[in-house]
């Protein structure tokens, strides 16, 4: 096992990652202030995981709540099932939520707690790949609106993050290739040696080599916990972890929250990040094309929806987090390891990268 720490001072919590942590609730207890857990999951994960976490808690009141599955149930009515569950159960101030599950759970849950009663403790146990490496970590938490993800919510951060690679195991290729779409990510923004790293074992991962997955989420986590402990509330840096999420949220939102995977939509929104990047003048060709090439070797789409068009892009992205006083910022590469959030660029740059003939580009890099 190996332990992290994001440092907020005396809100610091640990980021536990190893295989069968999911039965050792002597990880979990000191997290845990009262008597009271309410365990949130969803059809999916719950058949799986959900009666191990539950006796391993016997000491416990243990309530379990078990939500629909996928990215379309983020929502109010759901979030609203959570509370009636709280309340039925008469759950107090001193009761902890666990979420497990994949993001959605997650950001569920950690939303519910923030609120429940202006505030309950809560403790992310995240079963995918893409939530392990990214959302469990950091504290957003929140839902999505029908104009746009992830629009509602607070930040909120957890008591504790338990990561048990051995849930991997369960998950489809395909959510497996969205989880490596944030893990890429980390590369390309901050960390060029560990983007040299997993072009080497990216196919290890693949193939849920345990050794692989777990450097991956530690090196993972570490970059994400530093961001988070310099800037917990996005004045800034933390910006930079969104590469490809304003185009990649604009291609959720207008497909359908879990038509596109959020993976696999942030992998394209990537792509169109390292496109507009090239298109200033700050990456060569060949560094674009390295990052299009290894979100290829992960399995992910690398071309925006036919049916999406310059325009639905422009109107879906002007209503996301980043727009400041009328200006759309976007989080872009100076090169490759070193992101920027910027809205100095100009508009027929963007226009371009928008209408970029992306299925030309792929089509390229898989001749070669």
């Amino acid at each position: 096992m190996q332990t992290l720490t994001v440092e907020l001072g005396e809100r610091s919590y640990p980021i536990h990652i190893g295989e069968g942590l999911l039965g050792q609730p002597g990880l979990l207890t000191p997290h845990i202030a009262g008597r009271q857990v309410a365990i949130v999951s969803n059809t999916t994960v719950a058949p799986l995981y959900l009666e191990r976490l539950s006796q391993s808690l016997g000491a416990y009141s243990v309530v379990s709540v078990v939500l629909p599955d996928g990215e379309a149930h983020k929502n109010w009515e759901t979030l609203q099932t959570v509370f009636d569950a709280l309340l039925t159960a008469r759950l107090d101030r001193r009761a902890t939520l666990i979420a497990l599950g994949g993001g959605v759970i997650g950001d569920l849950t950690g939303f519910a707690a923030a609120c429940y009663q202006r505030g309950v403790d809560f403790i992310q146990i995240p079963t995918t790949l893409l939530s392990q490496v990214d959302s469990s970590v950091g504290g957003k938490t929140g839902i999505n609106h029908p104009l746009g993800k992830n629009m509602v919510g607070a930040f909120y951060q957890p008591k504790a993050v338990l990561i048990d690679t051995s849930t991997l195991a369960s998950l489809p290729p395909r959510e497996l290739s969205a989880g490596l779409a944030e893990v890429i990510k980390y590369g390309l923004i901050c960390d060029e040696p560990f983007l040299r790293w997993l072009e080497e074992h990216i196919e290890a991962l693949r193939n849920l080599d345990q050794a692989a997955l777990t450097e991956a989420i530690a090196r993972s986590c570490q970059a994400k916990a530093d961001v988070v402990g310099a800037d917990e509330r996005e004045a800034g840096l933390r910006a930079t972890l969104n590469l490809g999420h304003t185009f990649g949220h604009a291609i959720e939102t207008h497909m359908g929250y879990g038509v596109w995977l959020h993976g696999e939509a942030v992998a394209t929104g990537t792509v169109m990040a390292l496109e507009m990047s090239m298109r200033l003048g700050w990456i060569s060709q060949a560094e674009r094309d390295r990052g299009i090439v290894l979100l290829l070797r992960a399995g992910l789409p690398v071309v925006p929806p036919a049916e999406m068009t310059a325009q639905d892009f422009l109107e879906h992205m002007a209503i996301d987090k980043k727009v400041i006083d009328g200006r759309l910022r976007l989080v872009l590469l100076r090169r490759i390891g070193e992101a920027v959030i910027t809205d100095e660029y100009p508009r027929e740059v963007l226009q371009a990268t928008l209408i970029a003939d992306y299925q030309a580009i792929a089509d390229g890099l898989l001749v070669t």
